[in-house]
């Protein structure tokens, strides 16, 4: 029989259920009031944003507002011109299309400007593209002639626009790479203008708000005189590595001429332009990885070579000044000396097995080149004082020019080859450094220098580009009249006949209006009426370099007229031969360049 709950069990077992229910019931209470204190919280946090965005922050996120809705256009400032002597442009500014690419808006100096064509710029802005910026641009019309003297422009790089040098430089602007442009590029730069343009939600122009204007940059004008540069360069067609300087005496650059050269509109013009005839690079990369011929290597400024048989000028000055020696001194040709087992022979004795017939003064000496009275001559003056006077005349420093690159080359001493060699200096070091070589090295413009000292009379003037009011004198009475007019005696007798610049011997040039005066414009016997004859005083020398088997460097430094001088030539022609044969003849066309005018 089945017995059911008694009556007590009923009412534990509903006290049980009771204590069951009201304990689930606790959690949903719980959820109940946790949902509304949730929703206040939310609430109360978006309240404070708002409040902080609104009235807090209200005004910078106003700005940025605004600035989104508000653009500034940079409107380019057109670089100056710059003109030679006479007020011939060297450079133009032309219109120019470039896209400005990779730019990050918080960074932007990771832009970069990529040139356009004509063609490309027009594509680009039929399909909207807003990053295509009209600009202007470089033109070099005188493309290779005058590449090492002016220079180039590119793009400005991280480094230049972090220095303090290029500060409120926009990060898309040109500068100066090299030469005159990058010489007086504050000058020429220019200050941007801005534009404040209005514009919608999708970036299209609503209204202009007002424009600054650009200030274009200062036009300069340099000392150079364009047809003479283009006859210079022209006469070197033969060089394949070397340097021209025609110069003032009193210092100013009348042309510059460096090989191999470069046309620098390659730097600025777009992929579709072709470059001049004579550059043997075509292409930038072409020319920033040519090691072997380093086209943009200004040579007449940053090459050094051993400067041969045209420092007997300076050591024939160091014995008269200091004086060591007279117009009386002499020295007797043996045709060849002998140190030790080493010998040292004059050329004349080399090449034809001749000696001198007289003994040599220094008149002589420098008409013949005659290596016997220099090596003599540096014997008896000494290596220190060699160089101690040398440097007096600018050798062994750098001599200012306003072009980067210039380098000082090695004036060498006994101190100097015991602290660079570990070694003294012996005798055979004073014998070649008596001739021009051994350890001296010196750039073109150091020999044009030295040249410019003797024509002059006796002064050392700032060598320079930029056309100044009155030249910038460095040292005065160098040397004293004597010894400037033994010295020109010599160079005189070199470029006639019995001397050793056989191209240029009784130097004449046709052009009656060389006033004749009888001493520096002659009139040439026998001849048309209207030929004169110009008298040159010149140097030559053939600097050994590189063994026996090497050619070597071919040297001409010259002035003229020798009583009166207008115009001083340095040619060099590396590693081509003797320079009677290579750089005589080159010199001599722009002598006629420059007098047949």
């Amino acid at each position: 029989m089945k017995v059911g709950f008694a009556f007590g069990d009923h009412i534990k077992t509903e006290k049980i259920k009771r204590r069951h229910y009201e304990e689930e019931a606790k959690p949903l209470r719980l959820r109940w009031y946790l949902l509304p204190v949730m929703l206040i919280l939310v609430g109360g946090v978006l309240f404070l944003n708002l409040f902080s965005v609104q009235i807090l922050q209200g005004h910078y996120y106003q700005q940025l507002s605004n600035y989104n809705r508000i653009r500034t256009q940079i409107i380019p400032a057109q670089r100056g011109v710059i003109f030679d002597r006479n007020g011939t442009p060297l450079v133009y500014n032309i219109p120019g299309f470039q896209l400005i690419d990779n730019c990050d808006p918080n960074d932007p100096q990771k832009c970069k400007a990529k040139p356009l064509s004509h063609d490309e710029a027009l594509s680009l802005l039929a399909k909207g593209n807003k990053n295509v910026q009209v600009d202007s641009l470089r033109e070099y019309p005188y493309k290779d002639a005058l590449s090492h003297v002016i220079g180039y422009i590119g793009q400005i790089s991280q480094n230049e626009l972090s220095s303090g040098a290029y500060a409120g430089y926009q990060p898309d602007a040109w500068v100066g790479q090299s030469g005159v442009e990058s010489e007086y590029e504050q000058q020429l730069h220019g200050q941007d203008g801005e534009a404040l343009i209005e514009v919608n939600a999708l970036g299209q122009e609503v209204r202009s708000l007002g424009q600054t204007d650009p200030i274009p940059g200062h036009n300069i004008t340099l000392t150079i005189d364009a047809k003479l540069q283009q006859a210079a360069y022209k006469a070197a067609q033969p060089l394949k590595k070397g340097a021209i300087i025609v110069s003032k005496p009193d210092g100013e650059i009348l042309a510059m001429v460096s090989k191999p050269s470069f046309d620098p509109n390659l730097f600025t013009q777009d992929n579709t332009y072709k470059p001049a005839t004579n550059s043997a690079d075509k292409t930038v990369s072409a020319l920033l990885t040519d090691s072997q011929n380093q086209p943009l290597l200004n040579r007449a400024i940053g090459g050094i070579y051993p400067p041969g048989s045209t420092f007997k000028i300076v050591v024939s000055a160091a014995g008269l000044q200091e004086n060591i020696i007279d117009q009386n001194y002499t020295v007797v040709d043996t045709g060849i000396l002998k140190v030790g087992n080493f010998s040292f022979a004059n050329w004349y004795y080399t090449d034809y097995g001749k000696k001198e017939p007289k003994p040599v003064n220094v008149v002589t000496a420098l008409q013949r080149s005659n290596d016997i009275f220099f090596y003599k001559l540096a014997q008896k003056i000494s290596v220190d004082k060699i160089s101690a006077f040398a440097q007096k005349m600018g050798v062994g420093q750098i001599l200012g020019i306003d072009l980067p690159g210039e380098v000082a080359g090695i004036l060498p001493t006994t101190q100097w080859k015991q602290k660079t060699f570990g070694q003294e200096w012996y005798l055979g070091d004073t014998y070649n450094y008596g001739i021009g070589q051994g350890y001296l090295l010196t750039t073109p413009l150091q020999v044009n220098t030295w040249t410019q000292i003797v024509a002059n009379g006796g002064t050392m003037y700032l060598p320079h580009l930029l056309m100044t009011e009155k030249p910038i004198v460095k040292a005065k009475n160098i040397l004293d009249n004597k010894t400037v007019s033994l010295i020109r005696q010599g160079m005189i007798e070199v470029c006639n006949p019995g001397g050793v610049a056989y191209p240029l011997f009784n130097y004449a040039v046709k052009n009656p209006s060389l006033k004749i005066d009888g001493k520096n414009i002659t009139g040439v016997a026998s001849a048309s009426a209207d030929m004169r004859h110009v008298v040159v005083a010149c140097k030559t020398g053939t600097a050994q370099e590189g063994g026996n088997t090497a050619l070597p460097h071919a040297w001409i430094t010259l002035y003229a007229p020798a009583y009166k001088p207008q115009i001083v030539v340095t040619v060099l022609d590396e590693s081509a031969g003797e320079g009677s044969d290579i750089s005589a003849p080159i010199a001599k066309e722009i002598l006629d360049a420059y007098f047949g005018k």
